[in-house]
């Protein structure tokens, strides 16, 4: 996928779900993995030419495991003129350490979260863009219906109310493959996961299912994703 198509997927799933407005200060959320570096490269891109004019910055939640090194991320917002800030935390000694959680992916990504909004929230910024791509959604789906007798997604936008930050997800079209092809054609350089969970997650197993059912049924991805779209589901707005 080049860059045109990547900025094109983006900016429908912006424009059909109203994710920007007018002068939103919108974050980044920044991993380093492959769909956080894409997103940043597909938001910068559409603020020069968008007709409705926001903020960027990108923003990291470094949880504390050893080796993470965001340098990469850091010289890419620069090279695109955007502000990086990267708050730094215990949340590996927390989650591994003393507690031994047994969901440490939910624990996680909860003080993940509390942390960085925490941070916008002093930095004035309303809106975080996360890097939720088209398979996560997906899977998201799988997951809920196997574990939680549900039916339910990411909703493209979300608003907290509790921290006044709305959160949007603007890669909610593009295939991860996509995403993958765009990353080794930009030559981008990816900031591997430390996390000893990485890999081993009932995410991870949603997703390996996904892809069996698609091979098996060819083109079944859009349709699950036709279906998500025209579900009424809860929080969807």
């Amino acid at each position: 996928m080049d860059r045109k198509k990547l900025l094109s997927l983006t900016r429908q799933a912006i424009e059909e779900y109203k994710m920007i407005e007018e002068g939103d200060r919108i974050a980044v959320g920044l991993s380093g993995g492959k769909d956080s570096l894409a997103l940043l490269i597909a938001l910068s891109g559409l603020q020069k030419f968008y007709p409705k004019k926001f903020e960027l910055m990108g923003i990291t939640c470094d949880v504390g495991f050893e080796g993470m090194d965001f340098t990469p991320v850091r010289e890419l917002c620069e090279k695109n003129g955007i502000s990086y800030t990267v708050v730094h935390t215990q949340i590996a000694e927390i989650v591994f350490g003393r507690h031994k959680n047994e969901r440490p992916c939910s624990l996680c990504a909860k003080l993940r979260k509390g942390a960085m909004y925490q941070k916008l929230q002093e930095l004035g910024f309303n809106k975080i863009a996360y890097a939720h791509n088209k398979d996560d959604f997906l899977e998201t789906a799988l997951m809920s219906l196997i574990y939680e007798g549900r039916f339910y997604a990411f909703p493209p936008v979300t608003p907290l109310e509790r921290s006044g930050i709305t959160v949007i997800r603007p890669l909610m079209f593009v295939p991860e493959k996509s995403v993958e092809g765009f990353v080794q054609k930009e030559g981008l350089t990816i900031v591997k996961n430390a996390c000893p969970a990485d890999g081993a997650t009932r995410r991870a197993y949603a997703k390996g299912l996904v892809e069996q059912i698609n091979r098996e049924n060819p083109g079944a991805k859009d349709r699950i994703m036709h279906a998500i779209q025209n579900a009424n589901l809860e929080d969807w707005i």
